[in-house]
């Protein structure tokens, strides 16, 4: 190779390494000298290559130079993206931990508002809650409760290290909104336990007893059934 050729060369890995998407063959020769050989250089930059970190290929119209495919997965990150919970998120939350098994309504009643679609989803996917069966009323609505999950991100051993209200309100957690009422209207904050595996339920002033035919979920799958609504507002 004489000296315009390799230089020639240097100017083309130049080109390809400065563009971040494919450079095609019409935009490369018109950054060489008229008369280049644009061909003979892309083969032999390809060869000079196919043994490299990165090799110089061909994306459609275009070329390019990408990682190696032996070493994509070695260059694969992961890390744990950590999302804040909102206020109604919390709230549902908290709502959940003190009055499990709790149905939709139930929780909308105890906080005063409407309960958003994505709150219940967002719980679920982090399971920290899971579906406890169905309560024997009319719509059969689904009913809510912590998981293993939960009192381990919490650093609990069980429900019965939850704080009371008195200690929320000493560490500033509470204000005076309407679950705050809801929660005094209720009663006590006694808790209850987390019930067998099969979805009954076991001490506290709970509500109408669970449906012990359909064992922990909505459905077969122990997925929410967004179509599965209260046909009251207040099934107790």
């Amino acid at each position: 190779m004489n000296q315009s050729d390799s230089q020639n060369l240097r100017l083309l890995e130049a080109v390809l390494f400065a563009s971040p998407d494919p450079v095609s063959e019409a935009v490369l020769s018109d950054r060489l000298p008229d008369g280049t050989d644009l061909e003979a250089l892309l083969g032999e930059l390809s060869a000079a290559y196919a043994e490299r970190g990165v090799n110089l290929i061909k994306r459609g119209n275009g070329w390019a130079f990408r990682t190696a495919p032996d070493l994509g997965g070695l260059l694969t990150t992961e890390r744990i993206v950590t999302r804040k919970l909102t206020r109604a998120a919390v709230e549902t939350m908290a709502v959940i931990a003190y009055h499990q098994p709790v149905t939709r309504a139930e929780i909308e009643d105890i906080r005063g508002v409407s309960l958003s679609k994505g709150t219940l989803d967002g719980l679920f996917e982090a399971s920290w809650i899971r579906p406890k069966g169905r309560r024997r009323t009319p719509g059969r609505p689904v009913t809510w409760g912590t998981t293993e999950g939960f009192l381990d991100h919490f650093g609990l051993e069980s429900l019965d290290d939850l704080p009371g209200m008195e200690e929320l309100k000493a560490a500033g957690l509470l204000d005076k909104r309407p679950v705050l009422h809801a929660f005094s209207e209720q009663g006590n904050l006694e808790l209850v336990n987390e019930g067998d595996d099969d979805g009954d339920e076991v001490e506290g002033e709970l509500p109408d007893p669970l449906d012990p035919d359909d064992g922990a979920g909505p459905d077969e799958e122990g997925k929410p059934d967004e179509n599965d609504q209260p046909v009251t507002a207040n099934e107790e």
